[in-house]
Order: structure tokens, then C-alpha cells, then sequence
């Protein structure tokens, strides 16, 4: 794998994600990290994974710089992919904790909300979904997704404005479930996963699957049409500007 570190032991899958200083999403990270999460899921030696990002940064979501060169073919691909991505993520029945050490805006948050834990290290970090702004439409499978954490309301008001959250207050609306200083970060998510592991795992994997079900059917319909609306906005004069300006600012720095 060139962008995911994977190291199994005690049986739990570290899954590291490793591109870049930022590890921004683009289509071959978002393919292997959906290989392993289908390797993982059907190996019963393996009971659950945690999900690293780096410190700095757990995700800084898609990669914008290389998706604004994708052509019609390319982007119409990556979003399938992507949100085929997240269906199994939704969909993985085993324990999934992210480790969130940095930054999580926009699709590295989507990859920490498919998780059943969040924990935060302390810091000058944000994380939410700020693709409104940035002139991306949020489906109502990751709309779902994110009320399953914080309630409709909640999530209704802070889509539409792309709200990003500082840690203490992500913690306090519940978008993550501890916070911690950054040197507690692996301690804490091994002793999250251990108390998972406990439990009978079928009974546990089984309740999952319960809780998510009506999650996991919206992100089993077909994305035909959710697919067309997002690339009619994609290529929206307005919305390649927008995406211009972000990847120049990007690129400064």
C-alpha cells in the first residue's frame, strides 16, 4: 500500500493514513483504504480497527488540488468511489475509533463520523463539514451521517454554514466523545477498543448493525442522481472559481 500503514496486533487493524503532510483524499488513497476495510471486515482473526491520521492532521479531506484537474470521466468515477467508500465504512460491522490528532475538516470528519468513537487530541485543530462553502452539495446519506451524532437540528444549521468546530466545542455538541492531550491520543483508543472487545462480538457487531440500519439504507440507494446533481455544481463557473481561489491559497503555502 503507498498511502495507508497497516499494522495488526492484539487483534486490532492500526489503519495509518499516510499521504502527504495532510493526507488529503484522492482517488487511490480513497481505494485502498476501501480494500482494507474489506479485508479487515472479512477476517474473523481481526476484531476491529483504529483509524490514525497524523499529528497536525487527521484528514484535511479530498484532495482539491487533484480533483480540480480530474476531467468528466475522472470526477464522475471519484464520486462513486467516495461515496462507495463511506456505504462501507457506514456499513463495517466491527468496531471502528478514530484517533483524531489534528485537523479533520470536511471528508477526513466523514471518515471520523463512519467511526463508532472519536477521540480528539487537544489543540488549535478544527473539524466539521465545510463543503457548502467551498461549493460542493452534501448528499442527505452524509447529511444522516452526521445527525446520527449531534441531531438534525444540529446538523441542518452547521451544513448549510460549513461550521468548523474547535475541539471543546466539538466535544461539548458531541461531535467527538474525549478529549485529550496529544501524548494520551493511542493510549486512550487502545483501551476504547479493548472495552469493545470484551463483548461477545457477535452480539456487539450484530446491535451495530441495528442501530445502523436505517443509516445503512440510504447509502444503499442508488448515487445516480445524487452523483449528477454534485458534478452539474462541480463544474459551475462559480464553483471552479471558488475551487481556484482555495488551491492558490493552498499552494502558498
Amino acid at each position: 500500500m503507498e498511502y495507508l500503514k497497516l499494522e495488526v496486533r492484539e487483534q486490532v487493524a492500526h489503519i495509518m493514513l499516510n499521504r502527504g503532510s495532510s493526507n488529503a483524499l484522492h482517488a487511490e488513497m480513497v481505494a485502498e483504504l476501501k480494500d482494507v476495510l474489506d479485508m479487515v471486515m472479512n477476517d474473523e482473526r481481526i476484531g476491529g480497527i483504529i483509524l490514525y491520521g497524523k499529528e497536525g492532521f487527521f484528514s484535511a479531506g479530498l484532495d482539491l488540488i487533484s480533483l480540480y484537474n480530474y476531467d468528466e470521466k475522472q470526477i464522475r468515477a471519484f464520486w462513486y468511489q467516495f461515496l462507495d467508500l463511506v456505504k462501507t465504512f457506514v456499513s463495517f460491522s466491527k468496531p471502528a475509533i478514530a484517533a483524531i490528532g489534528g485537523h479533520s475538516p470536511a471528508g477526513g470528519c466523514v471518515l471520523a463520523l463512519c467511526c463508532d468513537y472519536r477521540i480528539m487530541a487537544e489543540g488549535d485543530f478544527i473539524i466539521g463539514l465545510n463543503e457548502v462553502p467551498v461549493g460542493i452539495i452534501v448528499p442527505e446519506s452524509i447529511f444522516a451521517l452526521y445527525s446520527l451524532w449531534i441531531g438534525k437540528a444540529k446538523a441542518y444549521r452547521y451544513l448549510l454554514t460549513g461550521e468548523l468546530l474547535q475541539p471543546q466545542r466539538a466535544l461539548e455538541e458531541g461531535l467527538i466523545d474525549e478529549l485529550v492531550p496529544i501524548n494520551q491520543l493511542h493510549t486512550k483508543v487502545d483501551k476504547q477498543m479493548k472495552r469493545y472487545l470484551n463483548f461477545n462480538w457477535n452480539t456487539w457487531q450484530q446491535s451495530k448493525k441495528e442501530l445502523r440500519k436505517e443509516l445503512i439504507h440510504k447509502f444503499n440507494q442508488d448515487s445516480t442522481e445524487v452523483v449528477d446533481k454534485l458534478l452539474k455544481q462541480w463544474w459551475e463557473p462559480s464553483t471552479r472559481s471558488m475551487l481556484k481561489t482555495i488551491i492558490t491559497n493552498l499552494t502558498k503555502k
